[in-house]
């Protein structure tokens, strides 16, 4: 069985898909496989289910969603035991290898990562890549209104940011300058105010010849940035934009 995050939250098991119909379950889910393994307090998940407004009876009620819980992970994966298990204080549930997408992309980053510092680009390249496409849409969407889930989110994403620049930068360092330019406009489209992809494009640019597209993208790059946060590109934009106007040698492919 794999659960899958990196999008609406699901179950696979196989070729059958499945998902949780019972909001307040599928939280539940949610915040036991962000923090897998480790011991959710039934105070926690309380807070998480409810928010401020929790019934009298909320305990009572989180073990009945712990129960109906148990009976939709047997079911879905036509197994006998429970992967949640009682713990003192609460539950915690436990994940085999490679049963979390999320898992599965900190891996490949790490890969990457590896790979990089060991002057394979190409396989690092790869390793990101694959990565990337385990992310199929936003991350537990509709289910972010408990600390626990929404700080998981706001970390991924920053996962995930991490692992887009790294694999533009093998890319462009493997000659992949003109297929990157597309797909950093789109990247700026989605996050504007992220200056990391207005280098990236930047350079993809140069790279492909087109030096006035590249000179154009600091422009946008600084007005959005004055606009929106009142802030001038950084040092390294700069410098960059500098480079180009130059055409230091240095900027050409390796």
């Amino acid at each position: 069985m794999r659960y899958e995050i990196l999008c609406p939250l699901r179950v696979v098991d196989g070729t059958s898909t499945t998902s949780l119909s019972a909001r307040k379950i599928e939280v539940l889910l949610a915040a036991l496989l962000v923090r897998a393994d480790d011991v959710v307090s039934s105070e926690d998940l309380v807070k998480e289910i409810w928010g401020t407004r929790a019934p009298r009876q909320a305990v009572a009620t989180l073990h009945v969603y712990v129960s109906q819980l148990r009976k939709f992970l047997r079911r879905s994966a036509d197994r006998t035991e429970s992967p949640i298990v009682t713990a003192r204080s609460g539950y915690v549930l436990r994940l085999g290898a490679d049963e979390l997408d999320f898992h599965v992309f900190q891996d490949l980053v790490r890969q990457g990562r590896s790979a990089r510092r060991a002057g394979r680009t190409q396989e690092a390249c790869e390793a990101y890549e694959e990565g990337l496409d385990l992310w199929r849409g936003p991350v537990l969407e509709d289910l972010r209104d408990g600390a626990i889930v929404n700080g998981f989110v706001c970390w991924a994403e920053q996962a995930r940011l991490e692992c887009v620049e790294s694999f533009v930068d093998a890319g462009l360092e493997i000659g992949r300058h003109r297929e990157f330019v597309s797909y950093l406009y789109a990247r700026i489209e989605e996050l504007p105010l992220h200056e990391a992809f207005y280098r990236q494009l930047m350079l993809a640019l140069y790279r492909s010849g087109c030096r006035a597209d590249a000179l154009s993208v600091y422009q946008s790059a600084r007005t959005v940035l004055g606009e929106e946060l009142g802030l001038e590109p950084s040092a390294t934009l700069k410098r960059l934009h500098h480079a180009v106007l130059v055409d230091a040698p240095e900027l050409e492919a390796a």
